[in-house]
């Protein structure tokens, strides 16, 4: 069931935003690896159509908005998401600014240095805004930039914008977007709770009320407001489990439909939404492979071979000029069938990116 929640029984149609809208934010620190998640699970995408997305049609967005970290969402869901999760992270921002050596003047000269550097000559990129700070004498050594840029989106002044020369620029939000942020009144943020919950479950249901506070980074609290707001749509499972009982309608506007099994091996990224969307890992790893997967420490998520849906193998890529050779890790013979459905994600992978597949 999650499988099916998370598109990875099947691929679909309707371009990147289609995946995107259905599991309502991915996680996207890692640039190469969200766009991956996007080709696993979206029929005849490349690279290219993402940065289309992302710089012409702007219908794609990165942010930081779930936990403080990086994620891929549909621009209209973006307003409402930053006005639900920026607040969970004022006084941390405000404590690392402390720690860069920036006083609370120097924050608000810097935000202001940032609007106005992309009111005037934006959209830039994180290096060309450092320049501008470091000339007003703002500090920006170690995480310092990082930080105020932060802040400026968090405020709804900035956000990832247009990429050049593979690198995101920063935007003025208001004019990216056509709007500028704005708080949520008491039923507005009541609303948007609602939504959350309706959207998350949409993309990784069945979970608990604690699986959607983890992933969103917000009180529990909230997410049992938002689930009690949408009780009348939902149905119970054992251990606290809840999903949507219509399950998301599927190209040709038809309910809920039986997920398919065996499901079909797929070639996942690090730091895929199937390891990122729970507060346990399972099914999706096995317990005793966590520790191949998730290295000592959790800040790494290793990329996966899955086999019926589970991981059997990490893998990695190396790329030289048009060519990407795929190596594969098993954590038990794979047999040959899935090794051959394995080898075609491979050609997928290479496909995607406009290369070759290598060996």
């Amino acid at each position: 069931m999650r499988s099916a929640s998370q598109l990875l029984d099947r691929r679909i149609a309707g371009g990147p935003e289609a995946a995107v809208r259905a599991l309502l934010a991915v996680q996207a620190q890692d640039k190469s690896a969200w766009r991956l998640a996007l080709r696993a699970r979206v029929e005849d995408i490349t690279a290219e159509n993402v940065n289309a997305a992302l710089s012409e049609r702007r219908s794609l967005l990165v942010a930081w908005l779930n936990r403080g970290t990086l994620h891929l969402v549909c621009s209209e869901d973006y307003p409402w998401l930053l006005a639900l999760t920026a607040p969970t992270q004022v006084a941390a921002v405000r404590r690392r600014l402390a720690q860069e050596g920036l006083s609370s003047d120097d924050v608000e000269r810097g935000v202001a240095c940032i609007e106005r550097s992309l009111a005037d000559d934006g959209p830039l990129l994180r290096g060309e805004l450092r320049d501008r700070l470091t000339r007003l004498g703002i500090r920006t050594q170690g995480q310092a930039t990082i930080h105020l840029l932060f802040t400026a989106v968090i405020r709804g002044v900035a956000v990832l914008g247009p990429v050049r020369a593979g690198e995101q620029e920063f935007a003025l939000a208001r004019e990216w977007l056509g709007a500028d942020a704005r708080r949520l009144s008491a039923e507005e943020r009541g609303r948007a709770l609602a939504e959350l919950a309706r959207r998350y479950l949409n993309g990784h249901g069945p979970a608990t009320e604690r699986d959607l506070a983890k992933w969103a980074g917000l009180p529990l609290s909230d997410a049992r407001a938002g689930l009690r707001t949408i009780g009348p749509e939902l149905v119970e499972f054992e251990g606290g489990l809840v999903d949507l009982a219509a399950r998301r309608p599927d190209s040709a506007g038809s309910k809920a439909r039986a997920v398919d099994l065996p499901l079909p091996p797929r070639l996942l990224p690090g730091f895929d939404p199937c390891l990122l969307g729970w507060r346990e890992r399972e099914p999706f790893v096995r317990l005793a492979d966590v520790p191949r997967v998730i290295p000592e420490g959790g800040g790494i998520f290793r990329p996966v071979a899955t086999v019926d849906g589970v991981a059997a193998a990490t893998w990695g890529i190396r790329r030289q000029g048009d060519r990407l050779a795929i190596r594969m890790d098993p954590f038990q013979p794979i047999d040959p069938g899935a090794e051959a459905a394995l080898r075609a994600e491979a050609e997928d992978v290479a496909r995607f990116e406009g290369r070759k597949l290598a060996g």
